[in-house]
């Protein structure tokens, strides 16, 4: 029993129990040997009996009743001060009751007075945090907007803020997250040596960087008037970078000998009309002139021929060809024609496709204004069909096919809605297309077809990701440098990764093995919703029925996804720097790291379950669903007993611990870590 806490509930009962069955038992022997000595009858010898037992039945009597009107008023009472703690706003389940009855009112008081001075201090800072409210939903409405990848960072090279465009460029990136360090996102030498030379009065510097496969543009800033924060803004330069370097350097080449077969050819020409014009008649000269002007003339047909064809492979990898996704093209040409009775009807299977898409908005409205004088019709079908090395866009009719001379016609109309009207043929060149008009199979239909550059990509665009709470988190600047010792770091400056398993059963020694891992992070004392790890694993054996009734997953959920050992290290780089976190860590760290394993989680490891046991060492209880009920957390519903899902209310639940373990003193991550080193007893070892 630990020295100032009040002793477990079940020694209580134990010594209880066992003092009265002393008691009685003695009485009993003390009343045989009175009996026997003096034989009493009657009265006198239930008296004597009953005076025996008497000590037994005070104590079970007495313990009874304080049980009833004290211990258990008690633990109620220490349960809803636990819960104001963690939350002033918690509901009331336990009124004081039994001897403590009286301290009803004065609770209540307590507890109103608490929440009265909470309400007065949100009214008189309502005015100031409505502002602050409106300057940060403007600021995230405009991170989300905003197209151009934004990272902000502090003065020891940590995340403050990113944006949607950033999310989407380093998708999949564990590196991204804010607090993380940005040399984990972008660990090149060159950049950090930029951030460390920035001019203080926010002058910008440009740098190309490698990431992955891709090479980024990055404009450097120190932020003026603030503690050395960088602004960093990237565009994807690698389509911009393979143009400088691959086609203009190409018709760089090419210009040298255009001018040399150019200079030739008018110095033979010069020489062959001086010696006509002279009247001399030396037919050996004119011939060879001659035959130096054919040469040169071929050579030079030559080069332009390849001229053309490079610029041709320019316009059609220009910047401006990007990957489209056909129903959006539709979507936003039905938008553009508005009001217009003219629409597209979408048919068969949509595809991707390489073009410029305002380009051909353009060009596509004007070919439906010229179908529509020419059918008389004002709905037409949009249809994608997939070529060998191209695509096919089809604009369908009932109707005859057109005729060329018609098309060839439209080919030289200009578009004055684009810049510099260039003319429908211009834009087809620019896709290395042309358009003909052919009959259906039916007999019925014709359609008008422009063939498109292709793209290797199949599945629909991923959906637009929803708004997100924490892009930015200004207080990460006011923690402690990363490089401060982590022991003695305040736990509300950690960072935090809690996290959870499913498995295929509980005997880890025996066989089972991890099936799902979900985990999300703290930064700052801050659950971010977003920032998550949840994955499935393939255990490599079937889950058994019982299993399944638990956590809900079976042998389909996790049919084709990556084995641990793949798995583990891209956790491991979620987690990064961080502190973990679990309940009965023990058993998901056993779960992790099986014999063998590649990858060590040898990082700092919180357990609320021996954090609670430590805390409320009198409470029964300290199972997750216990401490969710007393702490007021909640399970949304169906993810109970899923990795994920048990994760965050873990996460939630050490958010809730906090206010109670600072109220002891226990400030830092080093006595966090000795008071749950406490609650560890012999029963944890063994399993």
């Amino acid at each position: 029993m630990n020295k100032g806490r009040l002793p477990k509930r079940q020694r209580l009962i134990g010594l209880w129990l066992l003092l009265s069955g002393i008691s009685i038992m003695g009485g009993a022997i003390f009343a045989a040997w009175l009996d026997s000595l003096f034989q009493p009858q009657g009265f006198p010898r239930l008296v004597l009996w009953l005076g025996c037992f008497s000590g037994g039945g005070t104590i079970f009597l007495c313990g009874l009743l304080l049980e009833r009107m004290l211990f258990t008023p008690l633990r109620h009472l220490q349960v809803q001060l636990a819960r104001l703690v963690a939350n002033p706003d918690a509901r009331d389940d336990y009124p004081p009751e039994g001897w403590l009855r009286g301290l009803g009112p004065d609770l209540v008081r307590v507890r109103e007075a608490w929440r009265s001075d909470r309400r007065r201090l949100a009214t008189a800072h309502a005015e100031g945090a409505r502002s602050a409210a409106r300057i940060r939903q403007e600021l995230e409405t405009l991170l989300q907007v905003l197209d151009t990848p934004l990272l902000l960072c502090d003065h020891h090279r940590r995340l403050l803020l990113f944006n949607q465009a950033a999310e989407s460029l380093f998708e999949e990136n564990p590196g991204l997250g804010l607090g993380k360090r940005l040399d984990t996102l972008l660990p090149v030498t060159s950049l950090q040596d930029a951030i460390g030379q920035l001019p203080e009065d926010g002058s910008p510097r440009e740098l190309l960087i490698p990431c992955d496969e891709r090479w980024l543009h990055a404009v450097l800033r120190r932020v003026p008037l603030s503690n050395g924060e960088t602004l960093l803004t990237l565009t994807d330069a690698t389509a911009a970078w393979n143009s400088e370097m691959g086609a203009r350097a190409e018709l760089a080449e090419r210009l040298p000998p255009l001018r040399r077969h150019g200079a030739s050819l008018s110095s033979a020409a010069e020489a062959l009309g001086s010696a006509r014009h002279a009247g001399r008649g030396d037919d050996a000269l004119r011939a060879r002139l001659e035959t130096v002007i054919e040469e040169e003339s071929r050579a030079l047909g030559q080069a332009l021929e390849g001229l053309g064809r490079l610029i041709e492979d320019m316009q059609q990898q220009g910047e401006r060809l990007v990957p489209l996704w056909s129903n959006d093209l539709w979507q936003s040409l039905n938008e553009r024609l508005g009001d217009d009775p003219l629409q597209v009807v979408p048919i068969g299977m949509p595809a991707w496709f390489k073009g410029d898409a305002p380009a051909l908005l353009a060009l596509l409205e004007s070919l439906l204004a010229q179908l529509r004088q020419h059918t008389g019709h004002t709905t037409f079908e949009g249809e994608m069909l997939l070529g060998n090395r191209r695509v096919y866009l089809d604009l369908v009719w009932r109707g005859t096919p057109l005729a060329q001379r018609e098309l060839a016609a439209w080919s030289e109309r200009r578009l004055d809605s684009l810049p510099l009207s260039p003319r429908v043929g211009d834009l087809l060149r620019q896709h290395a297309s042309d358009t003909w008009s052919l009959a259906d199979a039916d007999g019925i239909h014709a359609r008008l077809r422009l063939p498109l550059p292709s793209v290797e990509r199949v599945g629909a665009p991923r959906e637009a990701l929803p708004p997100r709470p924490e892009f930015h988190d200004f207080g990460i600047a006011d923690l402690p440098p990363p490089d401060a010792e982590l022991a003695r770091c305040p736990l509300r400056a950690l960072e935090v990764v809690a996290f959870d398993t499913e498995t295929t059963g509980l005997e880890l020694r025996r066989g089972d093995t991890v099936i799902s891992i979900g985990a999300c992070r703290i930064v700052n004392a801050r659950l971010l919703a977003s920032e998550v790890f949840d994955v499935r694993v393939d255990p490599g054996k079937p889950i058994p029925p019982a299993s399944t009734a638990i956590h809900g997953l079976t042998d389909d959920d996790v049919m084709g996804a990556p084995p641990l050992p793949v798995i583990l290290p891209r956790f491991r780089d979620y987690i990064g720097d961080a502190v973990i976190l679990a309940h009965n860590a023990a058993f998901d760290l056993l779960a992790l790291q099986p014999p063998g394993a590649s990858v060590t989680l040898d990082m700092p490891v919180l357990d609320t379950l021996l954090l609670s046991r430590a805390l409320d060492e009198s409470l029964d209880g300290h199972d997750l669903d216990t401490l969710a009920e007393r702490y007021d957390l909640s399970f949304p519903p169906g993810t109970r007993h899923t990795a994920l899902g048990d994760a965050r209310v873990t996460a939630e639940l050490w958010l809730a611990l906090l206010p109670r373990l600072e109220a002891r003193g226990i400030d830092t991550l080093e006595r966090a870590l000795a008071l749950q080193a406490s609650a560890f007893d012999k029963e944890d070892a063994c399993t």
